[in-house]
């Protein structure tokens, strides 16, 4: 990595969030090279990084103190915020490091914290994912990246290292598109799922109309990933929680709000998905939609 602060250790990244895709995306970074102290609440989660060669730490501000990059891999923009502030307490964020937010945040608040931490002489870095776990394990993951184009090509000696690269622009612009690829995403599964489960009740093999989809103007990512791999066999695994999705949903939504944007199918879609949630397990996979459309014919 270029431009190291004073007092970091060239190479040494800290890992802050060690959960489904923290733990795959640390793992190859240790495998690429660099010294990794990792951090999360989980006491499981900083045993598997050490098993995996990560040095863990007490504390984020232990995992971030001298250590040049700082990767945020969190559930949002709350503890986003409240982790960096922490580090900032304690100290542990030295002027001239990079901090990497690889969360899905929201973009207006990620353009906030940046001007909060550039007063203090520390870059912030916007890069959510795409890809899910199978991408994070193997290092495929899309990763869409926010901030000027010194501070993108120094993360770039460590974001590499986990997927192809895209700049898209200014601090914020990588959540922005995420959370706005994630809308469609969404949108996509519940209707290729109601028009899958329509097939289904007049007699059409599922494998035929995927087929068909798949080679036509109707294909997605639901219709070549998620369906056949994760909704066809009912493992329903796909590594991507169903509340994660709502969540970027509306992030997306409250963008489309902020900047004037029409958004009347988003908000429906996220209205869709709320009541899925909410009769839904917790902890279920956003495949699981697909499921809840089966068992819910019209007019029930």
């Amino acid at each position: 990595m270029t431009g190291s602060a004073a007092g970091t250790d060239a190479g040494t990244v800290a890992f802050v969030g060690l959960g489904n895709m923290g733990t795959p995306m640390s793992a190859r970074l240790l495998d690429a090279g660099f010294t990794v102290r990792g951090f999360d609440l989980s006491d499981d989660a900083r045993s598997r990084f050490a098993e995996a060669g990560g040095t863990p730490a007490v504390s984020a501000a232990e995992a971030a103190r001298a250590a040049e990059l700082t990767i945020l891999m969190l559930p949002n923009s709350a503890v986003v915020t409240a982790v960096v502030d922490e580090l900032l307490a304690a100290g542990a964020l030295a002027a001239g490091s990079l901090v990497v937010d690889m969360s899905s945040s929201e973009p207006l608040e990620t353009r906030a914290l940046a001007k909060r931490l550039a007063a203090v002489g520390v870059r912030l870095v916007d890069a959510p994912v795409s890809g899910g776990v199978k991408g994070a394990v193997a290092g495929t993951l899309t990763i869409m990246v926010g901030g000027s184009p010194d501070d993108v090509a120094e993360a770039r000696a460590v974001l590499d290292r986990l997927g192809r690269v895209v700049p898209t622009g200014e601090i914020g612009s990588g959540h922005a598109v995420k959370a706005l690829n994630n809308l469609l995403s969404a949108t996509h599964l519940w209707v290729t799922s109601e028009a899958m489960e329509a097939g289904k009740r007049f007699g059409l093999d599922p494998e035929v109309m995927l087929s068909v989809f798949n080679g036509s103007s109707g294909r997605s990512g639901s219709t070549e990933n998620k369906w056949p791999n994760f909704i066809l066999p009912g493992t329903f695994d796909s590594g991507f929680g169903l509340r994660l999705m709502l969540k970027d949903m509306r992030i997306a939504a409250g963008l489309a709000r902020a900047v004037g944007a029409p958004s009347e199918l988003g908000e429906d879609a996220i209205g869709f998905w709320a009541t899925a949630a909410d009769e839904l397990d917790p902890a279920a996979d956003h495949t699981r939609v697909a499921e809840w459309i089966r068992e819910h014919p019209a007019g029930a």
